[in-house]
């Protein structure tokens, strides 16, 4: 099969797949799709990494936790072609885990011909609970990050549930992990991890993962304004929150289309910038998207809509990723660093 009737499969196929998976764990959800051919997505920067985005939205309009996992999947799959890595066996699973909590490193000790062994952990790594391989980042001495590739079923890897307690967000299967000694392979050099242009092209890529959910969370106020009579006192309310929200969601998913098209013509480019700007005019529309819908349907949509309910606390808990006015500072310094002021114009 070609990549484009691979993709053209995928497209068709995801929206069936999702439908008919209703309420099965996350991890038995995902499994299914890796199992089926239909997280194997397109390269980003490769000229379809719009069709990429519409994937990752389609999972999320779906379940957020399932896309959380998901997208970790696929980047770990980007990122394995493009630093060289092994040829991965059917059915794998794979897992992304860069952060990096206070107080917590992973440290990597090289044994020469023995090879590379981990120590340490990983705080709240999505996907543990289910994964079976995961990149991930740890400090050899004096170096910068390096990115691992390690088999979490090896018995020296321990995981800890104990202090995962999240409401949004709960099914990712979160956990805290431990490594000791673990056998762990090298993909790059140290720094390559954050120096290769798919960086922040995956890291544009989540925003699409947010645009999934807010444009479901808009599709249950339309559905409500279309069932609500216009006689009814709360027509009028509802049908202007309606007309706010359909402005910000095409608004963000032009800026997706855009952010799309600008990569695929510059792969080679740093895409730091248009990162943090995509990010974040994204994040801004799904929290006015949430305010608007969940003023206009009141308590209603929380009590008794399960899937709205379930969107609304998952949403805000998955854009923790971005880092609000950090990430606002960093996008200025980035502007303030290029030769020419940003262009701003039509």
């Amino acid at each position: 099969m070609t990549d484009s009737q691979n993709l053209f499969s995928t497209a068709q196929a995801l929206p069936g797949a999702l439908a008919s998976m209703g309420s099965a764990p996350v991890i038995r959800q995902l499994r299914h799709l890796v199992d089926n051919g239909l997280a194997d997505l397109p390269q980003p920067g490769t000229g379809r990494t719009l069709e990429r985005w519409q994937a990752l939205s389609l999972v999320a309009g779906h379940d957020l936790s399932l896309a959380r996992l998901y997208e970790s999947h696929t980047d770990a799959l980007a990122i394995l072609r493009e630093l060289g890595g092994q040829p991965r066996s059917r059915g794998e699973v794979w897992a992304m885990w860069a952060a990096e909590s206070p107080g917590r490193r992973l440290e990597a000790i090289d044994r020469g011909a023995a090879g590379i062994v981990l120590s340490g952990s990983k705080a709240s790594c999505a996907g543990a609970l289910g994964a079976s391989h995961a990149l991930l980042t740890a400090w050899l001495p004096g170096q910068q990050p390096q990115l691992m590739a390690v088999e979490l079923d090896d018995p020296s890897v321990t995981i800890q549930t104990n202090d995962w307690h999240a409401v949004g967000m709960a099914d990712t299967g979160s956990a805290d992990v431990t490594f000791h000694n673990t056998p762990a392979i090298m993909l790059g050099s140290p720094g390559d991890f954050m120096r290769r242009c798919g960086y922040w092209q995956g890291g544009a890529g989540i925003a699409a993962c947010w645009h999934g959910g807010i444009r479901a969370v808009a599709q249950v106020l339309y559905a409500a304004v279309q069932q609500c009579p216009s006689t009814h006192p709360l027509h009028a309310t509802r049908a202007a929150a309606l007309g706010r929200v359909d402005v910000v969601v095409n608004s963000t998913a032009a800026v997706l289309r855009d952010s799309a098209s600008w990569i695929d013509a510059h792969p080679g480019d740093a895409a730091m910038t248009l990162a943090l700007r995509t990010r974040q005019a994204v994040g801004n529309g799904a929290l006015r998207v949430l305010e608007e819908t969940g003023r206009a349907l009141e308590g209603t949509a929380f009590s008794r809509n399960t899937f709205f309910a379930r969107m609304a606390a998952a949403l805000p808990a998955f854009m923790r990723q971005s880092q609000g006015d950090r990430d606002d500072t960093a996008l200025a310094a980035a502007l303030l660093a290029q030769e020419k002021p940003p262009a701003w114009a039509l």
